[in-house]
């Protein structure tokens, strides 16, 4: 096995263009668990440890543009206001040792079905951005994942940047496992309020081949807070929208039965953690409705 090490990003492209199955580390949380099982041997890995560009992020006025290897405790510590879905992910992420190391990048390249950044991810709306020499490309994250563990990306490509929109409402996730940390999710859910575009986008985790959104979910309740008038007056919900968009979500899922929990199980899980994230949003977005008209 060769180790490269390049020192720019253009010197880790240049390498990736020359060695197509080099295998990018960062933290090396999935990828030396990965070698240490004898799961893969790649010919070559490329430690991109010392590309500054990917240890930095940028907060604008919409988006957060977050380097592909910044790790999951400065989520934390410095963008959970305006990612907060992202950042209570971050939280369940293994110990604290792996989330001084493990990224959002290296999530998204393993592409693991129960990776805890997708679903944050796919509510909150994220691009990924990925270049190669021959020219730099953006992603929506539904369409990056495109199997079990597998990816949009060309062999010559690596992820620089995940830009992410910033908060303009309340965020949840919730994760099942078999413990309460350092555990791989049985399932998870992320469900965020996008008030200034009046609707609402969820991801789920760990109960399909790939993580994804529960899109007719998310058309029934942004149809349902529309026609009620709740996005003004913040008036609580029905429980019969609740019950709906729950069972509407748990439809959405296609998981499997394994060694963490059943099929059954996991439909029934995701539409709990629906129903309960759902009421943790909206209780957090009346409360602030409450406080703006109050002011």
């Amino acid at each position: 096995m060769e180790f490269l090490r390049p020192r720019t990003w253009q010197e880790a492209l240049a390498a990736k263009a020359e060695h197509p199955s080099a295998v990018p580390i960062a933290g090396g949380t999935d990828v030396m668990v990965e070698i240490n099982f004898d799961h893969c041997r790649p010919t070559h890995l490329m430690d991109l440890g010392r590309v500054p560009e990917l240890h930095e992020w940028e907060v604008g006025s919409a988006t957060v543009r977050l380097g592909a290897s910044v790790p999951y405790t400065k989520i934390i510590e410095r963008l959970a206001p305006e990612l907060p879905g992202l950042a209570l992910a971050s939280h369940t992420v293994g110990s604290p040792q792996i989330r001084n190391r493990g990224s959002v990048g290296g999530n998204l390249g393993a592409a693991s079905p129960a990776g805890d950044a997708h679903p944050a991810l796919l509510a909150a709306g994220a691009e990924v951005e990925a270049e190669s020499v021959r020219g730099a490309r953006r992603i929506p994250v539904e369409d990056f994942y495109t199997g079990v563990k597998r990816n949009a990306l060309a062999d010559d490509e690596l992820i620089k940047y995940i830009h992410i929109a910033r908060a303009d409402g309340p965020q949840q996730f919730s994760k099942v496992g078999t413990r309460n940390a350092m555990v791989i999710a049985v399932c998870a859910f992320s469900l965020a309020l996008h008030p200034a575009r009046r609707t609402v986008r969820t991801g789920i985790g760990s109960a399909a081949p790939t993580p994804l959104r529960a899109r007719a979910a998310e058309d029934f309740l942004t149809v349902a807070l529309e026609e009620g008038g709740h996005w003004d007056s913040g008036r609580p919900l029905p429980p019969s929208a609740a019950r709906r968009f729950a069972e509407l979500c748990a439809a959405a899922c296609d998981p499997i039965d394994d060694v963490r929990g059943s099929a059954a199980y996991r439909r029934r899980a995701v539409g709990v953690m629906a129903r309960r994230t759902l009421g943790w949003t909206w209780e957090s977005y009346r409360g602030e409705e409450r406080s703006t008209r109050c002011a």
